[in-house]
C-alpha cells in the first residue's frame, strides 16, 4: 500500500509557519522540514491549522506551499493545506499549489459558515474535479463547528478516486471505528490528535497528521512504523514515554504550545498572529517541565 501515490500511511508533520518581526521565517522554516526529512516522516503537511493558515495572506498561504516543495526536493511527501470556507478560494489555492509540484492536498472541512453535508459534497466534488492528485479531508468539528458525516465520506470514497484518507480529529475513538468500519480498504484514516494516534492505530487507523513530529519526528514516526509493522509493545511502549508531551502540546490553543517548545530548542521565534498569542507563564512552566523530564 505504501507504494502506492494514491496511499498514505505513515507520519505526517502538520509543519508550523515560524515568524520573525510578523513575517514569514523562510530561513527557520527551511531548517524544520530539513528536520523533518532527517527525521524520515513520511510526509510534511505546510499550512494547516497548525500553519497559522487563516492568519496568513494569500500570498504568504502559497509561498509557503512553494517554499516546502523547494525545499523537500522530492525527498519526502508534500501535503498543501488548501482548505477554505470559501470553495472558491479553495479551488484557486488547490489549483495554484498543484503548479509548484505538491503531492497532494489537505482540505479542511469549510469552517464557521457550517454547510450541510450536501453542501459538503458538493464542495469536495469541485476539489476533487480540479485535479487528479490525493486528496486528504480533515473532519475537525472542533474548530470549523462541522463534521465529515461517515455516510458522506463513503460517498466521497466511492465517487472520487483520489479522496485518499481523512484526517480525523473529533476526539473520539469511536468515530474512527465507525469510519474504518464503513470506508473501502484503499481509503486511510490518519489520525488528526497527538494523544489518540496509538489509539486509533488500534482500531484501523494507518496513521497521524502530527502537531508533535515537528519537535521529535523520528520518535514519532518510529512508534507508528513500529505499530504498522506489528510491533505494538514497542508503539506503546513510546506512546507511554511520550504522552505527557502529547498532552501539554494542547494545553493551550495549537500552536502556541509547539511554537515554545520549538523555540525553546532554538528552532524559531514563538512568535505567532493575532489573535493568537504566546503560552502564559502557568502553562510555559508546565510545558517545560515535561519537555525537561523527556530530555527535550
Amino acid at each position: 500500500m505504501s507504494s502506492s501515490p494514491l496511499s498514505c500511511r505513515g507520519t505526517y508533520t502538520a509543519l508550523v509557519t515560524p515568524f520573525r518581526d510578523d513575517r514569514v521565517d523562510e530561513e527557520a522554516f527551511s531548517r524544520l522540514v530539513e528536520a523533518q526529512i532527517a527525521g524520515k516522516v513520511e510526509g510534511v503537511v505546510p499550512v494547516g491549522t497548525t500553519g497559522e493558515s487563516p492568519t496568513l495572506s494569500m500570498e504568504e498561504h502559497l509561498r509557503v506551499i512553494e517554499l516546502a516543495v523547494q525545499v523537500a526536493k522530492g525527498r519526502t511527501r508534500v501535503f498543501a493545506g488548501t482548505g477554505s470556507n470559501s470553495t472558491t478560494e479553495a479551488l484557486y489555492l488547490t489549483q495554484r499549489a498543484e503548479k509548484y509540484g505538491v503531492d497532494g492536498f489537505l482540505v479542511v472541512t469549510p469552517y464557521y459558515n457550517k454547510p450541510t453535508q450536501a453542501g459538503l459534497l458538493a464542495h469536495f466534488e469541485v476539489l476533487t474535479k480540479s485535479t487528479e492528485r490525493p486528496i486528504i479531508a480533515y473532519s475537525v468539528p472542533g474548530r470549523t463547528g462541522v463534521e465529515i458525516g461517515v455516510d458522506t465520506m463513503v460517498t466521497l470514497a466511492e465517487t472520487h478516486p483520489n479522496i485518499v484518507a481523512i484526517k480525523e480529529a473529533g476526539g473520539s475513538i469511536e468515530r474512527f471505528s465507525q469510519l474504518r468500519q464503513a470506508l473501502p480498504d484503499h481509503v486511510s484514516i490518519l489520525s488528526g490528535d497527538d494523544s489518540m494516534t496509538l489509539p486509533a492505530l488500534s482500531v484501523g487507523a494507518r496513521g497521524v497528521i502530527s502537531v508533535a513530529s515537528n519537535l521529535i519526528p523520528r520518535e514519532i514516526g518510529d512508534m507508528v512504523r513500529a505499530f504498522l509493522d506489528g510491533r505494538a509493545a514497542e508503539a506503546e511502549k513510546m506512546h507511554r514515554r511520550f504522552y505527557p508531551l502529547l498532552r501539554d502540546l494542547f494545553i493551550e490553543t495549537s500552536p502556541a504550545p509547539i511554537k515554545a517548545a520549538l523555540a525553546r530548542q532554538g528552532w524559531m521565534t514563538c512568535d505567532l498572529r493575532l489573535p493568537l498569542v504566546p503560552l502564559q507563564l502557568q502553562s510555559r512552566v508546565r510545558l517545560e517541565t515535561t519537555l525537561q523530564s523527556l530530555g527535550l
